[in-house]
């Protein structure tokens, strides 16, 4: 079979094909990979320090050592991979279908992962285990192996959330920056409680005052215009001060309904001031050649669409809550379940299988270590760096031998740290694996010098002349 076959080709034909020597290469993508890291962690960890307001005493003592240990971990994982690229050749004669890709990444990855702080191994694990689970099922779409699910990404972001919730609700169940998050999204009124009936003793919400029920009384309405305008406002204060509220709710200043709404406008205006930060960059640099498209960075689509998903997720979420109060009862954590389900349905507001995936790493991860805690699973010492090491080497697969497969914004930061130098492989001569190696680059082959050419090449340098980098 073809993917068990070996091609005689050097490490010069298939992989760097625009420098002949190995160690002139390995050289060349370090130094551009340690430039680019720089960038990429200097602005990174400096605005980190600022949003977390650090002390004087970390700029001057632990800054610049945390942003170069960060660029070497990197660098390390760009200029390590060409050189074991070109080390296995030597190795094994040639290159078999898993060598150049999966072979060579696995020991760069593993090495470059020991650079790194302990405490950014878990996060990078994630990330890289999040894109490579994602790989392997386009990889398995691809080859018929499974069928896409029509709209799987919200279906799994449902489940997701559902649990998520509920380990919310109960008692230890989250702890550090997840329930910090949960709760600054849903509220503090939803914080973790044990099962309460209507007829145990619940806190009473505070008593209207006189200036209140004056404001509300029927001769101070009669008395506004009859206008559309302020028929709604009438209309949305009598549903939000005497709206319904049951014994058990937590939210005492609001009834059930003024709670969604404004649970609602709440994250809505959040998920769209996200979105107009993350679009900043971008319209700061045309705001000089194209000052006609700054406009388009508030009234975006995707600044709406992202409101929509958050509001409409904490609505749904405190609106079932209220409602299985109401007909049971009693609050009981088992509520989060459904509460959380029905809110998944929001992401068809913001579809992601990016942010369905992250979540639901990140929640086995929780899963597994609550059962390390209960001494239901084993404990695996340095299972994050290992993991690391093989989510990374499967992506770095489908790069060289199957692109197409390989999420569009790793493709682009593989390009990015390499500067272009990863396109340039001799994709066509993989083709002979079977998995359309060469299908996105449009015909590209590399210009070779045939003093270093084993093969005979369809394309070859004249001699003295140079390839160019694209």
């Amino acid at each position: 079979m073809a993917a068990f076959s070996k091609i005689p080709h050097s490490c010069y034909e298939i992989g760097h094909t625009w420098n002949p020597s190995c160690v002139h290469s390995v050289l060349e993508v370090t130094r551009g990979a340690l430039e680019v890291s720089f960038k990429i962690y200097a602005p990174l960890y400096l605005i980190a320090a600022i949003l977390r307001r650090r002390k004087k005493d970390y700029y001057v003592k632990r800054l610049l050592p945390e942003i170069l240990r960060s660029t070497s971990f990197l660098t390390a994982n760009g200029g390590l991979y060409i050189a074991f690229f070109c080390i296995l050749r030597k190795l094994l004669g040639g290159f078999y279908f898993w060598s150049p890709g999966f072979g060579a990444a696995l020991p760069a990855s593993y090495i470059a992962i020991l650079i790194e702080r302990k405490s950014r191994r878990g996060l990078l694990t994630i990330y890289m285990t999040n894109l490579a689970t994602e790989t392997l099922f386009r990889m398995a779409v691809t080859r018929g192996i499974i069928n896409p699910l029509k709209h799987g990404e919200v279906l799994l972001f449902c489940i997701t959330a559902s649990l998520y919730m509920f380990f919310f609700r109960c008692k230890d169940g989250l702890q550090g920056f997840t329930f910090s998050a949960l709760k600054f999204i849903v509220g503090k009124e939803e914080i973790p409680t044990h099962s309460v009936t209507a007829e145990q003793s619940c806190p009473k919400p505070p008593e209207r005052t006189a200036a209140i029920d004056a404001e509300e009384s029927p001769e101070n309405l009669g008395s506004r215009r009859k206008t559309l305008l302020a028929f709604t406002k009438g209309l949305l204060e009598a549903v939000c001060k005497r709206g319904p509220r049951h014994r058990c709710c937590k939210h005492y200043k609001d009834n059930c309904i003024s709670y969604c709404v404004k649970g609602f406008i709440r994250m809505f205006s959040v998920g769209y001031l996200i979105q107009c930060c993350l679009k900043v960059p971008s319209a700061f640099r045309q705001m000089f050649s194209k000052p006609s498209r700054l406009p388009s960075l508030f009234y975006n689509k995707e600044n709406f669409q992202l409101g929509a998903f958050l509001g409409s997720f904490v609505s749904i979420y405190k609106g079932t809550s209220c409602l299985l109060r109401w007909v049971r009862n009693l609050d009981d954590e088992l509520h989060a379940l459904i509460a959380g389900f029905l809110a998944g349905m929001s992401m068809f507001f913001y579809k992601s299988t990016t942010i369905s995936m992250y979540l639901f790493s990140k929640l086995v991860e929780t899963m597994y270590f609550k059962g390390i805690e209960a001494g239901r699973f084993p404990y695996f010492p340095h299972a994050d760096t290992v993991l690391y090491a093989i989510s990374t080497a499967i992506c770095f697969q489908a790069a060289v031998m199957e692109m197409q497969n390989l999420r569009p914004s790793y493709w682009k930061f593989l390009l990015r740290l390499t500067q272009g130098r990863f396109a340039l492989m001799n994709r066509q001569v993989l083709d002979v694996f079977g998995t359309q190696a060469s299908r996105d680059f449009k015909g590209f082959v590399p210009k070779l010098d045939p003093r270093y050419a084993t093969v005979a090449s369809q394309t070859v340098l004249p001699p003295g002349a140079d390839i160019q980098l694209g």
